[in-house]
C-alpha cells in the first residue's frame, strides 16, 4: 500500500522520513520511552535512519506495519510515532515529553483506529507493558475495552516474554469485554507511550 496521510484540526499523521533523525534520536532519549519500548540503548541517529528505512517504507510497502509521524497542525516536527501492524491489528505508539498532557496522541489513535475500520479491520487490538499507566490511559480514553493480562505479542528487549495489558476496540461499537481495567492500571498516569 502507498503511504497514506490522516489529518485532524490538529493532527497530521503523515510518514516519518529522514528528515525526521533529529526528532526522533531526541524523543528516544526519554527513559519512558526507554523503559515501555525495545527500542535500542544507547538510541542514536544511526537507528532512527534504520527505523526508517527498514521499517516504515518496507513496511508500507509489504502491507505489513503502516507507521505515521506524528505533528501538529502546521508543523513538520516530529512529535510522536503510531503503528498499525496488519498481522494482529495491533496498534502501538509512543509521544515525545513535551508532547505529551495535549490529546495529541488521542487524535492520532482515532485517527489510525478509524482508518483500519475503513479498510475493513473488524477490530484493533491494543497491549502495553504491566505497568505502563500512560498507554492504559490513553487506551481507555480512546474505547478500548479491558481484555485481560497476557503474554506480550513484544517481547523484553532481551527477548524474554513479557507480561501486557490487553485492550479491544471493536468496529461495531459493541464491548470487546466488561472485565474492568486492573486499578493500578489507572493511577495517576502523565505521559502516553506504548511498545
Amino acid at each position: 500500500m502507498l503511504p497514506v496521510t490522516l489529518e485532524s484540526a490538529r493532527v497530521r499523521l503523515d510518514l516519518p522520513t529522514r528528515a525526521d533523525t533529529a526528532a526522533i534520536t531526541e524523543a528516544c532519549q526519554d527513559p519512558a520511552v526507554v523503559r515501555w519500548t525495545t527500542i535500542p540503548v544507547p538510541y542514536r541517529a544511526a537507528d532512527a535512519q534504520r527505523f526508517v528505512d527498514a521499517l516504515v517504507g518496507p513496511g508500507w510497502a509489504s502491507d505489513r506495519e503502516y507507521t505515521w509521524a506524528i505533528r501538529r497542525q502546521g508543523s513538520t516536527w516530529l512529535e510522536g510515532v503510531i503503528s498499525y501492524r496488519t498481522v494482529h491489528r495491533d496498534l502501538g505508539f509512543w509521544l515525545a515529553p513535551e508532547a505529551r498532557g495535549a490529546g495529541l496522541l488521542h487524535e492520532a489513535v482515532e485517527l489510525v483506529v478509524g482508518w483500519a475500520f475503513e479498510q475493513g479491520a473488524p477490530d484493533v487490538y491494543w497491549e502495553c507493558y504491566v505497568g505502563n499507566t500512560a498507554s492504559a490511559a490513553v487506551a481507555r480514553r480512546a474505547g478500548f475495552a479491558y481484555t485481560g493480562t497476557a503474554d506480550a505479542l513484544v517481547a523484553n528487549r532481551d527477548g524474554s516474554p513479557a507480561a501486557a495489558w490487553t485492550g479491544l476496540r471493536r468496529a461495531d461499537g459493541e464491548p470487546a469485554s466488561d472485565l474492568p481495567w486492573p486499578p493500578e492500571s489507572t493511577a495517576g498516569a502523565a505521559g502516553s507511550l506504548a511498545p
